[in-house]
């Protein structure tokens, strides 16, 4: 019977499901058909294939060709499938042999000479690779991206034609080795370029130590921007588990990665004209969106108010959940979203309320309609809200007397306070659970007094409750204390300043 069956991977969300292709070689009428769901591309593929084939100097089978692509309700995109379908077809045909196809899996784009061309997911496609303990075959330029995984066999190859005399043990392809990656990196943006601002370079700092959500709220110009985009030079670096989830988003996105690089947080600024499907994720075939590119870094938005109310509400459920699931009618697709929101606003429409100039005009109307915006449910979601003023002339002239902290200092403090944090509990505070708290987060008795005053006074949720015990345990941490004392208590507590005003 001349049939030949060959393994390659498909993709659903981050995941990379395993795809049998099955192909049949009979007599008839000439053709090829593929079956098992294949949208355009795959279909396109028998043109591609067939080119390679020949331009490789094999004999393409003028007979009736059935290809099955299994299983059948999984939907196929892309060219990843055309290796896996051109060694098939020379397989069922005898032109190869078959006993050793069921040690391999086979991905990569064909071109019409034969030559190999990269796909998209190479990382996850490795780790499920591995998982099943088989070898993958994959384009050259793919291999860098694959080696991040560890003990998987890997056989780089540039054409079709290298991986049939592979095959047929001709001539073996290489088994690949990975360069050494760095694992440090030089920061070009430093804390000890923002002049003054210490209530906020402090608030970043325990932002860090406990991954916890940020809203800052000043005039134009007071540094809000420059005080985010330093904020990755002060996070620790990426454990290697945490870098593979944050590659494998990458590695199936648009945006890539830079191996070099690959345990730095990811820092993610997107514009206010972003739509909810570019925040969150969409498309017909779901692809992640902002908030999953952010995995395990930051997601920074920019003029919050500026964003559409609508695509600012989706952001409450994965600031909760920290995954998003996209439901479309023929699948789902899960991406993860473990992102720290930093977010930045004026005070005002004209945004110098308050600002010692004495330029804003806005009525107390504008001002509550600005605010509005944002809404209470993602306000409250938001852990810290800090004021950002304006700093003195002389400040920006000489600099502060005490001179500037590096991020290397502040870094230093954070990981240290990070590292109690995952030792007691073995994750970061803003992720403990309702359970956790009530272990990890205990207070004296003046301590839930005076917590319960400024619930009541402020009218705070029991979400933002949590959240104040979360940041106090964090301040704690960072003050090495065993226990929340009162300072540390006061400090969480001052930084629900729009609880109040909004």
């Amino acid at each position: 019977m001349s049939l030949a069956i060959v393994y390659s991977r498909g993709r659903s969300g981050i995941d990379a499901p395993l795809v049998t292709v099955e192909v049949h070689v009979s007599n008839g009428l000439p053709s090829l058909s593929i079956v098992g769901l294949p949208e355009t591309a795959v279909k396109e593929s028998k043109d591609r294939v067939r080119g390679a084939i020949i331009n490789s100097h094999f004999e393409f089978p003028i007979q009736r060709i059935t290809i099955n692509l299994a299983p059948a309700d999984l939907p196929k995109e892309g060219g990843r499938f055309d290796l896996a379908i051109a060694l098939g077809i020379l397989a069922a045909s005898e032109q190869i042999p078959k006993n050793q196809l069921n040690q391999y899996e086979c991905v990569g784009e064909l071109s019409l000479s034969g030559e190999l061309r990269p796909v998209f997911g190479a990382l996850p496609i490795a780790i499920h690779t591995r998982n099943a303990k088989r070898k993958l075959i994959l384009p050259k330029e793919n291999s860098t991206e694959a080696a991040l995984v560890n003990q998987v066999e890997l056989f780089p190859a540039s054409s079709l034609l290298e991986v049939c005399a592979h095959l047929s043990g001709q001539k073996s392809l290489d088994t690949y080795f990975p360069p050494e990656v760095k694992k440090t990196h030089q920061e070009t943006l430093d804390f000890s370029d923002v002049q003054g601002q210490f209530h906020a370079k402090r608030a970043f700092e325990i932002a860090a130590a406990g991954s916890h959500n940020l809203l800052m709220l000043g005039p134009p110009g007071t540094g809000k921007s420059m005080l985010a985009s330093r904020l990755p030079s002060i996070l620790p670096d990426l454990t290697e588990g945490q870098a593979q989830e944050t590659a494998a988003v990458a590695s199936i996105s648009d945006v890539g990665f830079d191996i070099a690089h690959w345990l730095r947080p990811p820092f993610r600024s997107p514009h206010h004209t972003a739509s909810a499907a570019a925040l969150v994720g969409g498309g017909s075939n779901p692809k992640p969106g902002e908030i999953s590119l952010a995995h395990n870094g930051t997601l920074f938005l920019d003029e919050l108010p500026e964003f559409d109310r609508k695509v600012l509400e989706v952001l409450r459920e994965p600031l909760e959940t920290r995954h998003i699931t996209i439901s479309r009618a023929m699948r789902q697709a899960d991406f993860p979203a473990a992102f720290q929101l930093i977010a930045a606003m004026n005070p005002c429409p004209c945004g110098y309320l308050g600002d010692a100039s004495g330029r804003c005009h806005c009525t107390s109307e504008q001002v509550a309609k600005y605010r509005a915006k944002i809404s209470g449910p993602l306000l409250d979601r938001i852990d810290m809200h800090l004021e950002v003023p304006r700093v003195a002339h002389e400040v920006l002239r000489k600099g502060s007397p005490e001179g500037e902290e590096s991020s290397a200092e502040i870094k230093s403090r954070v990981t240290a306070a990070q590292q109690i944090a995952i030792t007691r509990q073995n994750k970061v505070n803003s992720r403990l659970s309702a359970a956790e708290i009530k272990i990890n987060c205990t207070l004296s008795e003046q301590g839930h007094s005076i917590l319960e005053r400024a619930m009541d006074q402020f009218g705070l949720s029991h979400r933002a409750y949590h959240r104040i015990l979360k940041l106090a345990r964090t301040i704690a941490d960072l003050a090495h204390s065993e226990q929340i004392e009162i300072p540390h208590l006061s400090e969480a507590i001052g930084y629900r300043k729009l609880d109040r005003s909004i």
